[in-house]
């Protein structure tokens, strides 16, 4: 039975929580989100794609890109930049803010989580935060990030009974709290968070909607992409693929492109570099033994294929060698190992 194509990519690029922050702020108040070139280095050293969040606790707040306009967030809200775009979060959208120092930012890394930011001066709260960051893998291959909008606000028809508001419970429950385990339990919540606000997102997508998530929609589409997922090393062709998905090879070749925006062998090629490239950057598996897993007959067709659409031989990319532009290069159309 093909899995969840959604799961299986989520797993395969990485994500995964990182640093927060807990807000306390008092009206007028605005906080700006430093550039993600400025927080890798010091609290998500070695991730390539940064993704912010923030949980409006109590209170009601603005949210904007910066130079773009703010939207309304009220308790028991979460506005997601998946991006991580310079944005502001402030009481009034007029309201100009400065980025954190990197002293500040220094400290958060280095000090215990979360890291509490007071912006009160006479006791009276009239907004509360619970913010932190997402990391993931961007390259060679991850078809979520292209099919997110900048910014993407979710929250609970049904208050406190949803799930958005048990997160908001147990993330203020752990920060007040600072019990044992608190930062791998926020670390967890804030992983379930967002992977229940991009269901949220696919849910309301208008039906003309095109793009990655859009196919998850489609009941032939997802199931073509659970089976990529699931058997990358199969040797798949569209005639194979199309009659598990109960399509006509000209009907799935023209759906999955019209919806994906590749071929269906395309979309092959990239998710085995994906899978490769992730098993070359975490495991202790021989080049031969990966190729086999992706289902290449040889190591050398392997190398091949992964040095044409990344740009560097996957000895490089062991080593952390990134070529411009990686992931982006064209991949054989056929369904084979090579």
């Amino acid at each position: 039975m093909a899995g969840d194509a959604l799961s299986d990519l989520l797993k395969t690029v990485r994500l995964t929580g990182a640093t927060f922050f807990d807000i306390k702020a008092q009206d007028p108040w605005a906080v700006c989100s430093p550039a993600p070139s400025a927080i890798l280095p010091k609290i998500l050293p070695g991730a390539d794609h940064l993704i912010s969040y923030h949980v409006l606790t109590t209170g009601r707040c603005f949210a904007r890109i910066v130079g773009r306009e703010a939207i309304v967030v009220e308790a028991g809200e979460v506005v997601v930049f998946t991006r991580s775009d310079p944005h502001i979060m402030s009481s009034n959208p007029d309201l100009r803010a400065d980025p954190p120092t990197a002293d500040v930012l220094e400290i958060a890394a280095a000090g215990q989580k979360p890291y509490h930011i007071n912006y009160i001066s006479d006791g009276t709260i009239s907004a509360g935060l619970v913010c932190g960051y997402l990391a993931c893998d961007a390259l060679p291959f991850n078809p979520l990030l292209e099919a997110l909008p900048p910014v993407i606000k979710a929250g609970d028809a049904k208050g406190d009974a949803g799930w958005l508001g048990q997160f908001i419970k147990l993330a203020v429950s752990e920060v007040a709290h600072k019990r044992a385990g608190s930062e791998t339990v926020l670390t967890k919540l804030s992983e379930l968070m967002f992977v229940d606000v991009l269901r949220r997102y696919v849910e309301s997508l208008p039906p003309q909607q095109t793009g990655w998530l859009a196919g998850l929609r489609d009941p032939h589409l997802s199931r073509a992409l659970a089976l990529i997922h699931d058997r990358p090393a199969h040797h798949w062709t569209i005639e194979s693929l199309a009659r598990e998905c109960a399509l006509s090879r000209t009907v799935l070749a023209e759906r999955f492109a019209r919806l994906i925006g590749i071929p269906p062998m395309h979309y092959l090629a990239k998710w085995r570099m994906q899978i490769a490239s992730e098993l070359l950057s975490t495991g202790n598996s021989n080049i031969a033994n990966i190729a086999a897993e992706i289902g290449y007959e040889s190591e050398a067709a392997f190398s091949r294929a992964f040095k044409k659409m990344i740009g560097v031989p996957p000895s490089a990319w062991r080593l952390g060698v990134r070529a411009p532009g990686s992931g982006s290069g064209e991949a054989s159309g056929t369904g084979g190992a090579d």
